[in-house]
C-alpha cells in the first residue's frame, strides 16, 4: 500500500530506532501518531515531524487500550516498542518476566487485535511487528527476550494468513545488531571481528519495503548473520556450537549485564 497520505502509528517512538522509523515515515508522506513513554524525548519529536503524540506505557493494559482508541483511524501500525528482556532466566523474577512478556508481545497482539477491524471495514492496512533475528536464533541470557521475538514472528505468519483477503497487510521485520541506536548499541558492547551491523535507516527502508510491496518477512543484518539465523532454524544444536565457537556466549553475557539496569521492577 501507499505509505503518502496515510496515518500511522509508531510505538516507542522515544527510542533511536523509533525516531529513525519515524523520520522515515514522515519522509514518505504518513501522518504519524507516536507513542512512547518518555514526554522529554516524545514531544521534541512529534513537534519536528507535526505528529500527534501519545504518552503511553505499554506494560499498563489500561494505556494500551487509550492508545488504541487514539488510534483507531491509522492505516499503519509499526509495533515498535520493546524491553531488552535480556537475563539468565533464573535470575529474572516472574514479575520482571511477566513486564517483559507483555511489553514486547501481549501488546503489540493487542494493538493488532484493536486497530486490524478498523483497517478491515476500510479495505486497506498494514501491520508492522518489529522482531529480531532472536526470534530466529536464542541465544544465552536470553530466553524471554527470544521468547517474545519468535512470538512476534509466529504471530505475524498467522495474523497475516487470517488477513489475507481483507487488503490488510502484515509484515514482520527481523533485524540483527543495529549501531547508533537502539538496545544493543546503547549497552556498548564490541562484537568480534567479522560480525557485522546495520544501521536505524537500514531497518527504515525495511520496513517501508515491507509496507509498499506487502512482504510478510523482512531480515535487516548483513549476510553472515543471515546464514548463521538460517541455520538455527534448520540445526539449532549445530547453530549453538558455532556460536559459542565464535564468541556468542561471551556477547550475550555482556549484553545481559550492561542491560541490568533497564530491567522492569520486580527482582
Amino acid at each position: 500500500m501507499k505509505i503518502h497520505g496515510s496515518r500511522a502509528l509508531i510505538t516507542g517512538a522515544t527510542g533511536g530506532i523509533g525516531a529513525a522509523l519515524a523520520r522515515g515515515l514522515a519522509g514518505h508522506g504518513a501522518h504519524l501518531v507516536l507513542s512512547g513513554r518518555r514526554s522529554e524525548v516524545l514531544t521534541p519529536l512529534a513537534t519536528e515531524l507535526g505528529a500527534a503524540q501519545v504518552l503511553a506505557d505499554l506494560a499498563v493494559r489500561a494505556d494500551v487500550e487509550r492508545l488504541a482508541a487514539a488510534a483507531a483511524d491509522c492505516d499503519i501500525l509499526v509495533a515498535n516498542a520493546a524491553l531488552p528482556a535480556s537475563g539468565h532466566v533464573l535470575e529474572l523474577s516472574q514479575a520482571q518476566i511477566d513486564t517483559m512478556l507483555e511489553v514486547n508481545l501481549s501488546a503489540p497482539i493487542a494493538l493488532v487485535r484493536a486497530l486490524a477491524p478498523g483497517m478491515v471495514a476500510r479495505g486497506r492496512g498494514h501491520i508492522v511487528l518489529i522482531s529480531s533475528l532472536s526470534g530466529k536464533a536464542a541465544a544465552p541470557a536470553s530466553a524471554i527476550y527470544s521468547a517474545t521475538k519468535f512470538g512476534l514472528r509466529g504471530f505475524a505468519h498467522g495474523a497475516r494468513a487470517d488477513l489475507r483477503r481483507s487488503g490488510v497487510g502484515v509484515s514482520v521485520i527481523m533485524p540483527g545488531f543495529i549501531r547508533e541506536a537502539g538496545m544493543f548499541a546503547d549497552s556498548g558492547v564490541s562484537l568480534p571481528r567479522g560480525v557485522g551491523t546495520s544501521s536505524p535507516e537500514e531497518v527504515t527502508a525495511g520496513v517501508v519495503r515491507a509496507i509498499e510491496r506487502n512482504l510478510g518477512e523482512v531480515t535487516v543484518a548483513p549476510l553472515g548473520m543471515r546464514l548463521g539465523a538460517s541455520l538455527a532454524a534448520v540445526a539449532p544444536e549445530l547453530a549453538a556450537v558455532a556460536q559459542r565457537a565464535m564468541g556468542g556466549a561471551r556477547i550475550a553475557s555482556s549484553l545481559a549485564e550492561r542491560q541490568a539496569g533497564r530491567r522492569p521492577p520486580g527482582g
